[in-house]
C-alpha cells in the first residue's frame, strides 16, 4: 500500500479552504485549548541571503512542521520573497500525511489570525481600512478583514505606486471601493494593517483614534518595528504569547527599552476571545503578530479535514 504523504500545491489550498473556513478553525481551536504559550519552540537560522525558519507545532491529532525562507533579494530577481514546504503528520503514529505549499498555507494563515482576533478587538463599523503594504499579506488581510466586518472603503498605503494602484485595482474589481492614499489617511480610520518589510515606524502614532485596531504582522525581528512609540505606548497590547512578543517582537521591544511601556501589560489573543481579559475601547488596541508555529498547524489540519 502506496503511504506517501499526498501533496497540496498553492492553488489547491486557497481552492480547499476559504478565507472564512481559516479564521473559524483559528478561533474554534483556541477556545478549544489550544495554548500558544506551550507552542514548540520556533527556529530562526540567519543565513547570507536570508533567514532559515523552521516551526514544530502539535495539538490535537496532528503534528507538524514548516520549513520556511525569507530571501529579501528575492523579488529584484522574479523570485518569492518567502518560500516553504510544511509537513502535517498523524500525532497517534507520526506518520506524515500531508506536504502542504509553505508559501500559500502563511499566506492564508496570517490574516486569518488577524482576522479571528480583530472580531473581538475592531470597532463594529468600519468605514475606512488602511492598509500599508501592496504584496500577498496586504491583499489577504483586506480580504480576511471583509469576511469578518463590512468594509466601507480601503486605503492602500505602499512605497512602489505602481504595485499601489494593482492592488487597489484588484480590490476594486472585486467589488472594493478603493483607492490609494498618504499615510496620513490613518487618522479617520477604524482598522489600519501594516503588512510591509519597513524598518522603521509608518505613519505618525498620535493621529490614530482612541477607537481603532491596528494590527501590524511585517515583522518579526527585536529592533525592527512598524508602529511607532506613541501609538504603543497608549495602546492596549495584544499579542499571539506575551513570552514569544517579548523576545521578536521590535514593535513591543523597542517602546518597552524606552520605558514608555512595561512589559507585563501585554494581554494574550488567547485570554481577550476567552473573555479572561477585557478590551479597553477607550484607547486603540494594538495587534502585534510575531507569527507562531500553531497558526500554521491549525491551518494544515484544516486543509486535510477539507481533502480527506
Amino acid at each position: 500500500m502506496n503511504n506517501a504523504p499526498r501533496w497540496v500545491s498553492s492553488d489547491e489550498v486557497f481552492a480547499l479552504v476559504s478565507m472564512e473556513v481559516a479564521i473559524r478553525a483559528v478561533r474554534h481551536d483556541l477556545l478549544a485549548g489550544l495554548d500558544p504559550a506551550r507552542d514548540l519552540a520556533r527556529s530562526i537560522i540567519d543565513l547570507d541571503t536570508g533567514q532559515l525558519l523552521y516551526m514544530p507545532s502539535r495539538f490535537g491529532d496532528f503534528v507538524g512542521a514548516k520549513l520556511s525562507t525569507v530571501a529579501p533579494g528575492n523579488p529584484a530577481i522574479g523570485r518569492e520573497r518567502i518560500q516553504g514546504i510544511y509537513v502535517l503528520m498523524d500525532a497517534a503514529t507520526l506518520g506524515p500525511i500531508l506536504l502542504v505549499d509553505g508559501r500559500a498555507l502563511t499566506a492564508l494563515r496570517t490574516p486569518a489570525v488577524s482576522a479571528a482576533i480583530a472580531d473581538d478587538l475592531a470597532p463594529e463599523r468600519i468605514d475606512h481600512l488602511v492598509v500599508f503594504g501592496s504584496g500577498t499579506q496586504a491583499a489577504g488581510h483586506v480580504e480576511a478583514m471583509r469576511a469578518i466586518r463590512p468594509i466601507g472603503h480601503v486605503g492602500v498605503v505602499a512605497r512602489d505606486p505602481s504595485r499601489a494602484s494593482s492592488l487597489v485595482n484588484r480590490l476594486v474589481a472585486s467589488g472594493v471601493r478603493a483607492d490609494v492614499v498618504g499615510a496620513d489617511a490613518v487618522r479617520d480610520a477604524q482598522l489600519i494593517v501594516c503588512a510591509t518589510t519597513a524598518r522603521t515606524p509608518l505613519f505618525d502614532g498620535a493621529l490614530v483614534p482612541d477607537d481603532a485596531l491596528v494590527v501590524a504582522v511585517g515583522s518579526h525581528e527585536p529592533d525592527v518595528r512598524e508602529l511607532d512609540t506613541e501609538l504603543v505606548a497608549r495602546s492596549q497590547l495584544v499579542v499571539e504569547d506575551p513570552m514569544v512578543a517579548l523576545r521578536e517582537a521590535g514593535d513591543l521591544l523597542i517602546p518597552i527599552g524606552e520605558g514608555r511601556v512595561a512589559g507585563d501589560t501585554l494581554i494574550s489573543m488567547r485570554d481577550v476571545m476567552t473573555g479572561a481579559a477585557a478590551v479597553d475601547r477607550r484607547r486603540p488596541r494594538v495587534f502585534k503578530s510575531s507569527g507562531m508555529p500553531w497558526e500554521d498547524l491549525v491551518v494544515a489540519a484544516e486543509i486535510y479535514r477539507a481533502r480527506s
